[in-house]
C-alpha cells in the first residue's frame, strides 16, 4: 500500500541547508520515491506558515522506512535537523475507503 512522508519545517540556516536538497534527491530516487510536493511558498489555510512543505510518495510503508533509516540518509538528516526549526515529519498511509 502506498505510503507518504509529509514534512514541514522552517529553514533557520540557509547556508547550512544548501547541501540537503542536492544530496537527498538522488537518494529518494534510489528508494523509488516520487516528490509530489516541494513548495517554499505554500499558503497556509490554518496554522503557522513554514518555510518548506514536502510530500513524498513511496510504494510502501517499508520503502519509506528504508529511505528514512538508510545509513546514507543519516548525514543528510543531520543537515536538515541542524539547519531547520519547527521540523515535523510524518509517515502517512494511503487512504482506503471502507467497503459498504
Amino acid at each position: 500500500m502506498t505510503a507518504y512522508i509529509i514534512a514541514s519545517y522552517d529553514i533557520a540556516d540557509q547556508r547550512g541547508y544548501e547541501d540537503y536538497v542536492p544530496g537527498v534527491v538522488p537518494l529518494l530516487g534510489r528508494h523509488g520515491a516520487e516528490i509530489v510536493v516541494a513548495d517554499y511558498a505554500a499558503e497556509p489555510l490554518e496554522g503557522a506558515k513554514r518555510s518548506v512543505y514536502v510530500v513524498l510518495r513511496f510504494e510502501s510503508e517499508e520503502s519509506a522506512r528504508r529511505w528514512y533509516t538508510d545509513p546514507a540518509y543519516q548525514p543528510l538528516k543531520k543537515i536538515r535537523l541542524d539547519s531547520c526549526e519547527n521540523t515535523n515529519l510524518v509517515l502517512a498511509r494511503q487512504f482506503v475507503a471502507p467497503e459498504g
